[in-house]
């Protein structure tokens, strides 16, 4: 049976209890294959794979399970949001997936919107309109913007935000560790040269400079929009060009071509290869 791929990200990443309440949620409609969280970003990301006309259930289940639990108001982690179920992807893994995600991805947008929470869409369903345009200046940015939702209520929901919604292709959440003695400055200068547009830019790469107080680690934590383009390797060499990395983690499971390279002799925290999680 063909199954698609949904990779909620939560705005929760310390309470236990408050995860598995949505995990299961997510679970009455799809297979929760994947979680991981972290308490400095204050976030947590679910790997789901669920039946074409299903897996949007889910979703939207997950999605009011997550606004009866958080209340964003009181969210002070690093990661940038708009809200409790700030990103709910629906990921393609071959191009003959496509019209099936865009079509779940929709379903989902509308029945999100259903349960009383605004939906923005993003990536190719919204004419390319990125991320970090809508989470620019947070909750109260996009407010102020004035944006209206694609879906749902006219306006933010008091204590749950947005959630915003895309059909892609498996994007790669890579968080690299710079081996002490390393400074905020330092990463956030490492990661303005090797981000798209920047002097050294990687194509599709979003990076920001981090310092995980509770670990107290600094960070270069990216986003590698399209695997085929720019590998982990390459994003881990480029950050090695200015300093050594110490570890590195991936946030959600990866396609097996994205590792492809990657040297022995770093650290490389992982959930898994999404081929394998799926059974492929």
């Amino acid at each position: 049976m063909t199954r698609l791929v949904a990779v909620p990200n939560v705005s929760e990443g310390r309470d236990e209890a408050v995860l598995d309440a949505i995990g299961d949620a997510f679970s009455s409609h799809a297979d929760v294959l994947d979680r991981s969280a972290d308490p400095d970003h204050h976030r947590a990301v679910f790997f789901l794979a669920g039946a074409p006309g299903q897996l949007h259930r889910a979703l939207a289940t997950g999605a009011a399970e997550a606004t009866a639990r958080i209340d964003l108001r009181r969210h002070d982690g690093l990661h940038p949001r708009v809200g409790v179920l700030d990103v709910a992807p629906v990921v393609f893994l071959e191009e003959e997936q496509r019209g099936a995600a865009i079509a779940e991805a929709l379903l989902a947008a509308d029945a999100i919107g259903a349960a009383g929470i605004p939906v923005f869409l993003y990536g190719e369903l919204a004419g390319g309109r990125t991320r970090a345009e809508l989470r620019k200046g947070g909750p109260e940015g996009l407010a102020a913007r004035g944006t209206a939702p694609d879906y749902g209520p006219a306006r933010l929901h008091p204590s749950s935000g947005a959630t915003l919604v895309a059909a892609r292709a498996p994007l790669i959440a890579l968080n690299l560790e710079l081996a002490r003695p390393a400074t905020l400055e330092q990463a956030r200068s490492v990661a303005a040269r090797i981000r798209a547009g920047g002097a050294e830019g990687l194509p599709g790469v979003r990076a920001l400079g981090l310092h995980l107080p509770r670990r107290d680690v600094i960070q270069v934590s990216t986003n590698i929009e399209d695997h085929r383009a720019v590998t982990a390797t390459d994003v881990l060499a480029a950050v090695a060009r200015h300093h050594s990395v110490e570890r590195a983690e991936l946030v959600a499971p990866a396609p097996q071509a994205a590792l492809a390279g990657w040297p022995e002799d770093v650290e490389l925290r992982m959930p898994g290869v999404i081929e394998a999680l799926l059974g492929r």
